[in-house]
């Protein structure tokens, strides 16, 4: 039981490690000189990696527990707790409870800048909003009120549709 939940972030472990040293490698000199942010953002980045693998390490202890709008336990859960869980259990960043105050904590980022442990925001109806952590390939972890503790992806109809904004939290949030 205990291998079955730690295999995927020693996967993850031995994948950072890998593309870490695949920075060693000598890059042809047309692809040092560029600038371009974009090309720079497709490149993976092993600080990168190892946020992403830090979250879905805790993501493994939540996968599947159920919506409880309120909820903070592993009886159920809702999206703004179970970001003040992950970010916990990864990170050690305390995040305010609710998901208007964790919508005002770091800065603002375009939806192209998105790197893993961004924050991602929803308006889902008028009043209600949602959030949910992007771990890279325009995907993002929540607490989704089908679904429970779950990854959806950003190309989801519903969730482009219901995008709102994300944000970066400094390291010292």
């Amino acid at each position: 039981m205990l291998l079955k939940k730690l295999f995927p972030a020693m996967v993850l472990c031995a994948s950072t490690l890998i593309a870490g040293h695949a920075c060693a490698f000598n890059l042809p000199s047309n692809f040092t000189s560029l600038n371009d942010r974009s090309l720079t953002r497709q490149v993976s980045h092993p600080q990168n990696e190892t946020v992403k693998a830090k979250i879905l390490a805790e993501y493994s202890q939540w996968k599947g527990t159920r919506y409880h709008f309120g909820g903070h336990s592993h009886r159920g859960i809702d999206c703004s707790a179970l970001m003040q869980e992950i970010f916990q259990g990864s990170m050690s960043m305390d995040l305010p409870r609710t998901t208007g105050e964790q919508m005002h904590n770091g800065h603002r980022i375009s939806k192209g800048e998105l790197i893993p442990g961004d924050l991602v925001f929803f308006k889902t109806s008028r009043t209600t909003r949602h959030v949910g952590v992007y771990v890279g390939n325009n995907e993002f972890i929540h607490a989704s009120k089908k679904k429970g503790v779950t990854v959806s992806s950003l190309d989801n109809e519903y969730w482009l549709a219901h995008y709102e904004t994300a944000r970066r939290l400094d390291a010292d949030a």
